[in-house]
């Protein structure tokens, strides 16, 4: 059973991360660490394997999580409540064997690093998928002229393929350094000592991190929360991937650009204007892109302030902002690889951009044309007072560089002769990735050329 979706959810809580970090998520969390730390302690015999078992069937029955929730009230922390259940639930060895040596802490750090594990593998296969997709268009449109954009004014020719290709590399970058993110155990008893386990406490911690799959720290880190601090710079790189994806997206799906479309039939209606087709799987990327940056903040804020061996507030003052920003970076991945996944490229519309300037998107061209000829400065005054002329008068920036030079201009204001080594860099990095993800080893420099 997972969370009942909330009215912002489909738009704002998409995909697979959400589903890992519910309610029900962190209570099957809580319940799976209370049993491998039983389980850990028969390992190391401070435990009978038969009492051992018998909590882990306890951690089987269901625990009602909003139940939990206002039962914890009174102790600050759902683990208390959750122990005394377990407890409940026992008898004799088994029931003393429950959470024996740990503190709530130790349960509910480990707890989060399992949800979080969960969540960024959804995340990070979603960034993938976004990448892929990306890859997909970088390798259909590598050598079609686009109107590449600066300070939000056009600027000079890009290529199509460059731009997606753009996209694909930073979502790599944010996926692969997610994938590299390692939890990390957390057992140290209730000043980090380990003394509840009667010099077991290594032993035991080490059999509990490899029965979770997780990194085993010599320290306990209950107010060391590098971890956190890391995972929340970690998904915050993934949010901005994802925005700023999401953003070129939103924009060059404008009415007045129309580059792109998302081609999803019944999607991106108007409540009152029937000719909408909002690009809303870009728009809801964006707005998690949005989100998440304050819950960054957040996070590293509580994870900044613990102080001395346990702290009175920052630790729980971590648990709803982490697990907003995995649901909002989870949602704002999932939306982008749906945008991404369904772009439809229009040709006429990329073409139409270069002549939206006359040929001033050229002047770049134009002046790198004349050098030869004029030399560079004078070349450069000459294209910038044709520029300056154009723009002044209204004329079109081939007809007045044309009377300028004295002669046809085709050539120097050809788009396609202006987009420099792009073609070359959108081959080269599809190359590159290619290898890289089939195992092989990454091709340099001069082996490319």
């Amino acid at each position: 059973m997972t969370d009942r979706p909330g009215l912002f959810d489909p738009v704002l809580a998409r995909g697979d991360a959400r589903a890992a970090v519910a309610d029900d998520a962190w209570v099957a969390a809580l319940l799976e660490v209370e049993s491998a730390l039983a389980q850990a302690a028969a390992d190391v015999g401070t435990l009978a394997r038969a009492d051992a078992d018998a909590i882990t069937d306890a951690c089987r029955e269901p625990v009602d999580a909003a139940a939990l929730g206002a039962e914890s009230a009174s102790s600050g922390n759902p683990v208390v409540p959750l122990v005394a259940r377990l407890r409940g639930r026992l008898d004799g060895d088994a029931a003393s064997g429950v959470h024996r040596g740990a503190t709530s802490q130790d349960v509910v750090d480990t707890a989060a690093m399992l949800v979080a594990r969960r969540a960024v593998t959804a995340i990070t296969a979603d960034l993938r998928a976004a990448a892929d997709a990306a890859a997909g268009l970088a390798a259909a449109h590598r050598d079609r002229p686009a109107a590449g954009r600066t300070l939000l004014q056009q600027a000079a020719p890009i290529t199509a393929g460059l731009r997606f290709a753009g996209w694909c590399s930073g979502l790599d970058a944010a996926a692969d350094a997610l994938a590299a993110w390692r939890p990390a155990v957390q057992l140290g008893g209730a000043v980090g000592t380990l003394a509840a386990f009667d010099g077991h406490g290594q032993t035991i911690r080490a059999a509990l991190a490899r029965r979770l799959d997780l990194a085993e720290p010599l320290l306990a880190w209950h107010t060391e929360r590098g971890r956190i601090a890391e995972l929340a710079g970690l998904l915050g790189r993934a949010g901005a991937a994802v925005g700023s994806v999401s953003t070129d997206l939103v924009l060059l799906a404008q009415t007045e650009v129309g580059e792109v479309r998302e081609d999803v039939p019944g999607r991106g209606g108007s409540s009152t204007l029937p000719h909408k087709r909002n690009p809303v799987a870009a728009v809801s990327a964006r707005a998690a892109a949005i989100a998440a940056p304050g819950l960054v903040a957040s996070v590293l804020t509580g994870a900044s302030l613990h102080e001395h061996e346990r702290a009175a507030g920052p630790w729980h003052a971590e648990w709803r902002p982490l697990t907003e920003l995995l649901r909002t970076v989870g949602s704002g991945a999932s939306w982008l690889a749906d945008a991404v996944g369904h772009l439809a490229v229009d040709p006429d519309r990329v073409a139409g951009s270069l002549d939206v300037t006359g040929g001033l998107l050229l002047a770049e061209q134009a002046t790198t044309g004349l050098r030869a000829r004029l030399g560079h400065a004078a070349a450069k005054d000459l294209v910038t007072t044709a520029a300056a002329t154009a723009q002044d008068e209204g004329r079109p920036f081939a007809e007045v560089l044309a009377d300028a030079v004295g002669g046809d201009v085709g050539a120097l204001l050809d788009p396609a002769g202006a987009v420099g080594e792009a073609t070359a860099l959108v081959d080269d990095f599809l190359r590159s990735r290619e290898t890289e993800r089939s195992g092989a080893r990454p091709i340099d420099r001069e082996e490319r050329t």
